[in-house]
């Protein structure tokens, strides 16, 4: 299937943008568009078709990363429970599908409540209707907004309690270190003094492995990638071409993660804003990096944010890690 097979299944798309994140997204698309070469910011991937698509890449036999951490918080979801301890408040930066969340939850020891943050709002509150329903008893508290900036948590209304930090699918990947150091450090003060950080790691494998992981042969992974510049058209009314670009996505070795491209297939132009943005044939957008790990490099970055590891599970074949972290 080819990404534009999958237009007829997709959620609707919603044009109506909040003033405010709109102002905020031209500007960081204008601004992605000036450099060179040219980017655009991977949180944008997330509308609510966005989320929909990233949802079947999850599925896909290539695409391993979502099994594996599953089938480790399956495998030691008692000892992950027992490292985060009793009565805490449950913050997951962005939530998505609940299936990671439904399976530390069975585990937890009376969580007191769970505060999923997302930058997709739609998304968010439909997933976390079905969260209400299989787990009546908990209290939900979704929170719509970008975790890379500050925002604002909900209060314990008992005024006490620990937070931790529930992080998965290797989303830090995405970051550049300064990113990711950056957020464990702003983590680090959500959780202190006494709470935790539930993180996963995508762990350096076979590029091969990699590779296929992020070029699917159902084409979900382009769907997925060209949805940044299908939200540039709709939503902020950018004059482009869908069909005059490509997925690409490679491993770079040198720098230990894969890239995400847009290719332009022909000389063309991007009009937004009343700009003009010229593309060559071959020119790419760079829209992700996904960064992998050894575990040494990645204790390095915990520690210039004021963490440490206190407990690491990782799969048999070593491809992933979970690691809970505490304040040092």
């Amino acid at each position: 299937m080819q990404a534009e097979e999958m237009r007829g299944s997709a959620p609707a798309l919603t044009a109506s943008v909040p003033d405010e994140a709109r102002a905020r997204f031209l500007s960081d698309v204008l601004a992605g568009l000036h450099r060179s070469p040219k980017r655009l910011p991977s949180k944008y991937f997330y509308d609510h078709r966005g989320s929909w698509l990233f949802d079947r890449i999850c599925e896909l036999p290539e695409y391993y990363p979502t099994r594996t951490e599953l089938s480790i918080l399956r495998t030691r979801g008692r000892e992950i429970a027992r490292s985060i301890g009793p009565a805490c408040q449950l913050i997951e930066l962005g939530a998505g599908s609940t299936l990671k969340i439904r399976l530390l939850l069975e585990t937890l020891d009376r969580p007191h409540s769970y505060v999923p943050v997302d930058i997709s709002g739609e998304y968010l509150r439909k997933q976390n209707r079905a969260l209400d329903a299989e787990c009546p008893e908990l209290r939900v508290i979704p929170v719509a907004a970008d975790f890379m900036r500050d925002f604002t948590l909900p209060a314990r209304d008992d005024g006490r309690g620990r937070r931790v930090v529930f992080f998965p699918g290797s989303t830090i990947g995405n970051l550049t270190r300064e990113e990711a150091i950056g957020l464990l450090r702003r983590i680090a003060r959500l959780i202190t003094p006494d709470g935790g950080l539930l993180i996963g790691i995508d762990l350096v494998k076979s590029p091969a492995v990699l590779e296929a992981a992020y070029n699917d042969c159902q084409g979900v992974t382009a769907a997925f990638n060209l949805n940044v510049l299908r939200r540039v058209r709709d939503e902020l009314g950018a004059e482009l071409d869908l069909a005059a670009f490509a997925h690409h996505a490679y491993y770079r070795h040198s720098r230990r993660r894969i890239e995400m491209h847009l290719v332009s297939r022909r000389t063309q132009q991007i009009v937004l804003d009343g700009e003009r943005f010229q593309l060559m044939a071959g020119e790419t957008i760079h829209t992700e990096n996904s960064h992998k790990y050894e575990l040494e490099t990645f204790a390095q970055f915990t520690a210039e944010a004021g963490l440490r590891a206190r407990q690491t599970w990782t799969d048999a074949r070593h491809w992933f890690a979970v690691q809970y972290l505490e304040c040092d």
